[in-house]
């Protein structure tokens, strides 16, 4: 079974593509679908224990939470720790249960890949790019983003050509989404051929 790790920074369009692998048949874990559940279940007390005033109604309220860690520099870190090992186990059990059913290929949508070391879980790595011009038009017309904040986000995240430079594959987000699905349908076809003769792995 292909793990595919798919990435990309801020407003480079990775929410959209992992909804194209999924739509082309490809199972997707989606870690932000994951925390949002954490954020609404496990992880809210954990949290308002470590930020208090940020649980509302048993739920994390995303804006306060966000606010208090613009006030803390150490407060990405004690996130993360409460966090990541919940998405973790959530992945875990994902694969497990896709392995089980013989998928051949599946996706794991990891924000941080890099940041966190997370491509050594993963065969492939695609990678979501777009001109930095769009990519800042999208994030700043996001409900509630602010020029601080996104250079706050984007400050903690490997740089754009790095991650380029880093991938296998690497999907242009800045045109038409017919053009970025044919992108998807493309590596999706390499990879399924890739597997008939026995070679991935450097795919």
């Amino acid at each position: 079974m292909i793990r595919i790790g798919l990435t990309g920074s801020i407003g480079m369009g990775k929410s959209t593509a992992a909804k194209l692998f999924a739509g082309a048949g490809i199972p997707v874990n989606d870690s932000d679908a994951v925390v949002h559940e954490l954020y609404a279940g496990e992880a809210a007390q954990l949290i308002e224990a470590e930020f208090p005033g940020t649980v509302r109604n048993g739920v994390v309220d995303r804006q306060e939470l966000g606010r208090q860690l613009s006030r803390r520099p150490d407060g990405f870190k004690t996130l993360e720790a409460i966090v990541h090992p919940l998405v973790r186990q959530r992945e875990t059990e994902f694969v497990e249960r896709e392995k089980a059913r013989g998928s051949e290929i599946i996706l794991l949508d990891i924000p941080l890949l890099f940041e966190t070391g997370a491509e050594t879980r993963v065969d492939i790595v695609v990678v979501v790019s777009c001109d930095p011009q769009i990519q800042r038009d999208r994030v700043l017309a996001r409900p509630g983003m602010t020029e601080e904040k996104f250079n706050m986000i984007r400050s903690r995240q490997t740089p754009d050509a790095e991650k380029r430079e880093r991938a296998d594959y690497v999907i242009d987000t800045g045109h038409a989404i017919e053009i970025t699905r044919a992108r998807v349908i493309e590596i999706i076809g390499v990879l399924k051929a890739r597997i008939a003769k026995g070679d991935f792995r450097n795919a």
